[in-house]
């Protein structure tokens, strides 16, 4: 179970549902949700973090969140411009 960030491309967010990943999207059910409030979120109902955001790493380590995970993504900006040619 996974709770994307607003910053996850649509085109991500598709594709994992396609094969049957229960996501959960900020931007399509809470757009501009404070980081806080989207580690509540997580932890409220059981879900692995999807950002592209390093603050999230950071905002756990120093408020030393526990029981929470993050899945953070990174890829080469020539990546990212093919996939938004693509999608």
């Amino acid at each position: 179970m996974l709770l994307a960030d607003e910053n996850i491309h649509g085109g991500i967010i598709r594709s994992l549902r396609q094969i049957h990943i229960d996501l959960l999207s900020i931007k399509e059910t809470n757009p501009g949700l404070q980081d806080e409030n989207i580690i509540e979120l997580a932890k409220n109902t059981d879900r692995i973090i999807l950002t592209e955001d390093k603050d999230f790493g950071e905002w756990v380590f120093a408020h030393k969140t526990k029981s929470i995970s993050i899945i953070l993504l990174r890829y080469h900006f020539s990546e990212s411009e093919q996939d938004k040619n693509h999608i």
